[in-house]
């Protein structure tokens, strides 16, 4: 009997970035595993600098000159890193797409906004101007703008930040893609907008099947969105679960000192428990285990 393994849709193995320093190379990234499979979502967490966007932006090789990238990223079995740019700009938004932090910049700002989606559509299809619009339309019914058609015609500084947001998710979705690609996505809203824009981004993955990677520092997010989480500290993957399996049973001591930050809606758990200290800088991570020297369950090995 023959068994026949899948393989992943994208597969990340020891990926490392490195930023150029004034005293040498700075790592950013140091030796990161993830897999992600077909409609999957798999949500990456950690404080702010512990790599979690890097990582992402590594992906679709949109990091700065002053990058250095290594390792490796496979889409259904073919390299990504070293990819010439010709190609990997006929992978970005058709087959791997990007939700940004900041619509705002995200939007050409003197373009209006149907414009710039029915850009992307024809960018990757053989259409007219004409199917581009009403493709671009029906997107922002899809992400739940009103008033579609008149929206079109709007520039992005027009827009509230939610609206901005699902703007920028028709524009994801628009070719289909099999990857989404979240970076904190719901940043800077308030909590009632956040929900919307994370029903949204379920309302896009349902409808294109694609698989979803969810960045954010912000663990009820995660909790309620991903199917497997990845918590990261430091430039690295410090423990990979099942959503459910990570907030039951955590493992590492950073993965509990987060959850013991979460408030509990319930009011149960008693007053938060803050990680005690900051992250060391990354040119300056000490030996052993980079988390020991906040963490109160540290040993003498630890250090080693």
């Amino acid at each position: 009997m023959t068994t026949t393994v899948e393989t992943p849709l994208l597969a990340v193995r020891d990926l490392r970035v490195d930023f150029a320093g004034p005293d040498g190379p700075v790592p950013a990234v140091r030796g990161v595993d993830l897999t992600l499979r077909r409609g999957e979502t798999l949500g990456i967490v950690g404080e702010s600098g512990s790599g979690k966007s890097v990582t992402a932006l590594s992906v679709l090789g949109l990091l700065p000159g002053t990058a250095s990238v290594s390792g490796s990223v496979r889409l259904e079995g073919r390299e990504l890193v070293g990819l010439p740019g010709r190609e990997l700009a006929a992978i970005r938004g058709r087959r791997i797409a990007m939700v940004f932090q900041d619509p705002l910049s995200a939007f050409t700002p003197v373009y209006r906004i149907g414009d710039q989606i029915a850009e992307a559509v024809r960018i990757h299809q053989r259409v007219d101007k004409a199917a581009a619009r009403r493709r671009a339309a029906e997107l922002l019914d899809l992400v739940g703008i009103p008033a579609p058609d008149r929206a079109l015609d709007s520039f992005p500084h027009e827009f509230s930040g939610g609206m901005r947001q699902r703007a920028m998710i028709a524009m994801a979705v628009a070719n289909e893609p099999d990857i989404l690609l979240a970076d904190e996505p719901t940043t800077a809203l308030d909590v009632t907008i956040q929900a919307q824009v994370l029903d949204v981004l379920r309302t896009a993955q349902r409808e294109t099947g694609a698989a979803l990677v969810l960045v954010s520092h912000d663990l009820g997010v995660i909790a309620g969105t991903a199917d497997r989480v990845a918590v990261m500290y430091a430039g690295r993957v410090v423990e990979t679960a099942g959503v459910d399996e990570l907030f039951a049973a955590p493992r590492h001591p950073y993965s509990l000192g987060l959850i013991g930050a979460l408030p509990r809606l319930d009011g149960r758990g008693g007053p938060l428990v803050p990680i005690p200290g900051t992250p060391a800088p990354m040119a300056e991570l000490p030996a052993g285990c980079p988390f020991a020297p906040r963490c109160p369950l540290a040993e003498e090995r630890c250090s080693a």
